[in-house]
């Protein structure tokens, strides 16, 4: 069992900030618009869709229908009854191409759109959301992505038609005492003697697809040495290969089917030729694998959101109390309401970041990782949401209401569901630190040496001198803009008044962030709860300008759904408003530091006996956090490992 090397704060800052892309060579939207500057040619140029199905090839479209039709005839509950999704489902999504949408048609995949794929992750996730973490942790950050962007030509050739074909395969990053700080990963790959290959050892927790992987994205330490940079690395390694053990098939409070476990590596030899990249690179090409790996976590949750509109819409309706339909009451028409204005806008930001990401004009990182976050936000408020809207059948089982005779509505399980979308790929929370990074990168390439505490004398008077001359040019830009002026966007029709306040706000938080530097300097990275509310902000901002886009797409103005698109986006609009006036003055109005204060002495246990007079079910069941190297899910010493499909080696 591999060690965890010990890692200061300092050097966990200096790994993360090694792995991170530190230029901008592509245009983003997001990012200016966190400097104060609405820039809509970057987006106009990738206009979402009228509504589904638009503006994709015919390729697409055939093979949508002919996967709807495919999920026609699967049956939910045997995946939620079974805990397990049947082999012979996953057989027939690989016949259909599922397991290669995105793979190059030159190594046996669809070749269609990050837009094409979303829409089949949509479909896939309305009959169980087991479907879509199956296909999205193959596809989205599992062998073909990474391949796709560092992998070299012999790698490609080998490996991407095995995965089209429907070998599965995931992505193994995560330890069981290493989350979102890579800086402490403790798999080891070490070289052999021979320099041919390197031997694997180390645990792997939370494998999506690890269970039924046939490949593995694997990433571990390579020692430093004279002669080698070291570092982390990644690998592709096949799930067979002597010494892998997966140990445990985790269970969740939802999504029931997935195949989800903890891997052991006990000296696995894997191939020089198997480095993915370079030494080193590893980190960096997760991260990037994520730029777009990220967008189908809102491609699940605009699938989830719709089907809750529709059921909201029909129950609401059907419903009666105090003489009227539910949905009339007021209590439940806001409710009703939000549902309605946030579907669009989910699936307005879903369409607009994979369009950006199929064009390739821009650097789509921040607004991939926003999209990520707004969504999961929205998607579990409205789960939350229908659950209140349908009552005590909202948190019914959907056998429980069958078994009465009334219609099987799985409402408590899209709650079960939908939580994990606010911790899968990057918590909420550490979204939150990750785009905050970026918004504020250009302050930091301008003044960064400024606030350092490290920085001498010398070097401090330089960047003085640097900052001034940026932020002399920069904040005149904040004081006004076009979104004073009455008739600016005039071409957006009646929410023209909406993108003006996008412009107004973009800028209002462009100073805000200044001024939390001018107050805080270096201290600001430990201010997470107002970045957090920054980020949110421009999220909001984001999804605002999406929808009005989206609603003025030609081919929007469809008799059927243009005046609807205008109605839902301004509905959207200002319910939007109302959030980020709520973050703006919790800015500056808020309890952070007395929450700090409180917090640190909770944990010193000061208020311990606030606990007692109850019991704890949960204690003595063993440690925190165990180190991998039991013996749980194993059998004689074997596995738990299985394959949906024959090896296609």
């Amino acid at each position: 069992m591999a060690e965890h090397p010990h890692v200061t704060e300092a050097r966990a800052r200096q790994v993360a900030e090694q792995a991170r892309e530190s230029g901008w060579t592509k245009p983003s939207f997001a990012r200016e618009l966190y400097l104060g500057r609405l820039r809509l040619d970057l987006i106009r140029h990738t206009p979402p869709g009228a509504g589904p199905g638009g503006g994709d090839t015919p390729a697409a479209e055939a093979f949508l229908a002919r996967l709807r039709s495919y999920c026609e005839t699967l049956d939910p509950t045997v995946i939620e009854r079974e805990g397990r999704i049947p082999d012979t489902y996953v057989k027939g999504l690989a016949e259909l191409g599922c397991f290669g949408i995105k793979i190059p048609e030159d190594y046996g995949g669809l070749g269609l759109s990050q837009l094409a794929y979303n829409r089949a992750l949509m479909l896939v996730g309305s009959v169980h959301s087991s479907l879509s973490v199956l296909l999205s942790a193959h596809q989205s950050i599992g062998v073909p992505e990474p391949l796709k962007l560092a992998g070299t030509p012999e790698q490609k050739a080998e490996y991407l038609p095995r995965c089209a074909r429907g070998a599965v395969s995931a992505f193994l990053l995560t330890e069981p005492d290493v989350g979102s700080d890579p800086a402490r990963l403790g798999t080891r790959a070490t070289p052999t003697d021979d320099g041919a290959a390197y031997e694997l050892d180390g645990v792997k927790l939370w494998t999506t697809n690890g269970v039924v992987a046939e490949l593995l994205v694997v990433l571990a330490r390579v020692p430093r040495t004279g002669e080698r940079p070291g570092g982390i690395t990644a690998f592709v390694v096949e799930a067979d290969s002597p010494g892998i053990t997966v140990r445990q098939r985790n269970t969740f409070m939802g999504l029931r089917g997935i195949e989800n476990g903890l891997t052991r590596f006990d000296r696995v030899r894997v191939p020089r030729a198997n480095v993915v990249g370079g030494e080193g690179d590893g980190l960096r090409i997760a991260l990037a694998t994520l730029n777009t790996g990220r967008l189908s976590v809102p491609a699940s949750c605009a699938g989830a959101a719709k089907w809750a509109l529709g059921i909201a819409r029909q129950w609401s309706a059907e419903r009666v109390q105090w003489g009227r339909p539910i949905g009339e009451h007021e209590a439940v028409a806001r409710k009703v309401s939000f549902l309605a204005a946030t579907t669009f806008a989910l699936e307005s930001v879903v369409e607009l970041t994979a369009r950006m990401a199929d064009e390739g004009h821009g650097d789509i990182r921040i607004e991939a990782a926003l999209a990520k976050l707004w969504a999961s936000e929205r998607a579990w408020e409205i789960a939350d949401e229908l659950v209140q809207i349908r009552g005590g059948r909202g948190y019914e089982t959907a056998g429980s209401l069958a078994a009465r005779g009334e219609r099987a509505v799985p409402t408590e399980q899209l709650l079960r569901d939908m939580r994990i979308n606010r911790v899968f790929e990057g918590s909420t929370e550490i979204m939150h630190l990750l785009i905050a990074r970026e918004a504020v990168d250009v302050h930091l390439t301008a003044a960064g040496e400024l606030v350092d505490p490290s920085v001498g004398p010398r070097r401090r008077a330089v960047a003085a001198v640097r900052a001034g001359g940026f932020y002399a040019r920069w904040l005149p830009r904040l004081v006004t803009g076009a979104g004073r002026v009455p008739t600016a966007f005039a071409e957006y029709g009646d929410l023209a008044g909406h993108l003006r306040y996008v412009e107004r706000a973009a800028r209002r938080l462009a100073r805000c962030t200044f001024y939390g530097m001018a107050r805080w300097r270096a201290a600001m990275e430990k201010r997470q709860a107002f970045l957090g509310r920054v980020v949110d902000i421009g999220a909001e901002l984001f999804a605002m300008t999406a929808v009005c886009v989206r609603a003025e797409t030609p081919g929007a103005d469809e008799e059927d759904r243009g005046r609807p698109a205008h109605e839902l986006a301004d509905a959207f609009c200002a319910q939007a408003r109302l959030r980020v006036e709520a973050l703006f003055g919790a800015l500056w109005t808020n309890t952070d530091r007395g929450d700090r204060a409180l917090a640190r002495q909770v944990l010193a246990g000061r208020y311990a006996w606030l606990e007692e007079g109850v019991l704890d079910p949960s204690e003595g069941t063993g440690p925190w956090i165990a180190d991998g190297d039991g013996h749980a899910g194993t059998v004689d010493g074997g596995g738990v490992a299985r394959r949906f499909l024959p090896p296609t080696r």
